[in-house]
């Protein structure tokens, strides 16, 4: 990534009053800090790991800033600044490779950041190797992955910015993945229950893709998901998968194609609740939640969820879809206690 010459920097560096500090995030070495940053992107040569990231937002005039990163996940929703005052944010990102989807692209090695919103205006930025963080582990599809370009979002790239400092998204979903092919997977089940530590969440949302898979099989991958994490101390979450946009004629979604009934009859979202009840299981409906807000928004309403206008596509979502979305598992989350209010944030 391209950087500011000396010259710049040091005339930038005065006018804002920041002081710059060694270029290195390790153990024992001083917090990168704004002179990684050009105005409208910052990038920390870090290795892969989770880290703290401190902002503080403000300029002169009156500002909106708005911070995403890596493979265009959602860090830290649009937040405004009166001019003349400086309002400090906190957050907390994982660093991986892939950086996106975990059978994509490596992407740029380091912490890359993007600096926007209405009227941005970054003042300083300070990034610390994080402590204690507890992990919100994601194993789900095309609907819930870091999506490598516009216009498509998952929801589970957008659910970084709704969480604070200390909680963490590691968002392993991937693409055309069934239960089956997420289990099989080196570079996907193989990957990521190694990577689970005592304490830490894993959202399982996969149906999309199970289209052949029998009744039986399909419980039973799921049993084997919720047993591998437990084994390793992490507490499974099971999600149903957010509904088709595929109405009915009297304005509904009761239909097999909106509902995830694959062609075998196997009902995806009624296997999940039964696994959950059978297990201990906590669960996130999003099925219901979704087809609640899908209905209620009405066949034109509802379109500005998914990439109808773009793709007419009404299975994966829009930015703004995903982002309504992670919204609903925030809450869920919140609301069956699995974190702690404390660390969620509202958009601002």
């Amino acid at each position: 990534m391209r950087r500011f010459n000396l010259a710049v920097l040091a005339a930038l560096t005065l006018c804002a009053g920041l002081t710059a500090v060694p270029a290195h995030a390790g153990e024992g070495h001083a917090p990168l800090g704004i002179e990684n940053c050009t105005a409208a992107a910052c990038h920390f040569d870090v290795p892969a790991g989770t880290y703290d990231v401190k902002v503080l937002l403000g300029g002169d005039a009156d500002s909106s800033t708005a911070i995403s990163g890596e493979t265009r996940r959602a860090l830290l929703p649009a937040t405004a600044a009166p001019a003349g005052e400086r309002i400090a944010r906190s957050f907390t990102v994982n660093v991986r490779t892939p950086e996106g989807e975990p059978t994509g692209a490596e992407g740029t090695p380091g912490l890359d950041l993007v600096i926007g919103g209405a009227a941005p205006a970054l003042a300083d930025i300070m990034v610390t190797p994080a402590r204690h963080t507890r992990q919100i582990l994601l194993v789900g599809d095309s609907t819930v992955c870091d999506q490598p370009g516009d216009p498509y979002s998952g929801w589970g790239q957008q659910l970084p910015q709704y969480l604070r400092k200390g909680l963490s998204v590691a968002n392993y979903a991937d693409s055309g993945e069934s239960t089956v092919s997420y289990l099989a997977d080196a570079r996907l089940w193989g990957t990521v229950q190694p990577l689970i530590r005592p304490g830490d969440l894993v959202l399982v949302q996969l149906a999309h893709n199970d289209k052949t898979t029998d009744g039986a099989t399909y419980r039973a991958n799921l049993e084997t998901l919720v047993a591998g994490i437990r084994e390793k101390g992490g507490e499974p979450v099971l999600v149903t998968p957010i509904v088709r946009r595929w109405f009915n004629s009297d304005g509904t979604l009761n239909n097999t194609t909106a509902l995830l009934v694959n062609g075998l009859g196997v009902d995806h979202p009624a296997v999940i609740r039964s696994v959950a009840a059978d297990n201990g299981v906590p669960l996130i409906d999003l099925t219901a939640r979704t087809k609640s807000l899908v209905e209620s928004l009405g066949t034109e309403g509802s379109k500005a969820l998914y990439l109808y206008n773009e793709k007419r596509d009404n299975t994966h979502t829009s930015v703004h879809g995903a982002t309504v979305y992670a919204g609903l598992v925030r809450d869920e989350l919140v609301a069956q206690h699995l974190v702690p209010a404390g660390l969620v944030r509202a958009a601002e």
